[in-house]
């Protein structure tokens, strides 16, 4: 089995937030969502770029419940997964309001990935989940993001592709 090393090059482009996300390995991301009672995946338009939609149809496949932001909702059509649309700001208010229900009505979300957003953009969400929620966020992007709890350093594109397929192995 290929192993990306998914923890180097985190350097960080910007300096707002005073916790930095640790540094993780797909098989340790892959542990932590298989251990979440309710992971929500996050999926941003950056995803149609590149063969990243492709892995996010596969973690759906896998179960996990997917919040499709911006237009990448177009990806998610006739894939047989639990895509629904949403935008990526009345989530990140939804998810800070303990009584949401969710996307599905079956209650909160425990972890939340995050996968083919801008950098610039998503950060300011994450910021907003790491400072007044208590739900755990996992970046699984190809830029480091340090608002998170936890993030794939800065990869490549082919490693970044190659982080996502060793994750999805061990889910």
């Amino acid at each position: 089995m290929l192993m990306v090393d998914t923890t180097k090059n985190t350097m960080i482009y910007t300096t707002w937030g005073s916790r930095n996300a640790k540094p993780v390995q797909p098989s340790v991301a892959a542990k932590l969502i298989s251990k979440a009672k309710r992971p929500l995946l996050v999926v941003g338009a950056d995803a149609l770029d590149s063969d990243v939609i492709s892995k996010a149809i596969e973690l759906g496949k896998k179960g996990i419940q997917i919040a499709a932001t911006g237009h990448s909702m177009q990806g998610f059509k006739n894939q047989n997964v639990n895509a629904k649309y949403i935008n990526i700001h009345f989530l990140a208010t939804y998810l800070g309001d303990k009584n949401w229900k969710g996307l599905d009505g079956q209650g909160s979300y425990d972890m939340v990935i995050f996968l083919g957003h801008k950098k610039y953009y998503v950060n300011q969400v994450l910021s907003g989940l790491k400072n007044f929620t208590d739900i755990k966020t996992l970046a699984i992007d190809r830029h480091y993001l340090q608002n998170a709890d936890m993030s794939f350093g800065n990869l490549k594109p082919d490693d970044h592709l190659a982080a996502l397929d060793e994750l999805i192995a061990n889910l």
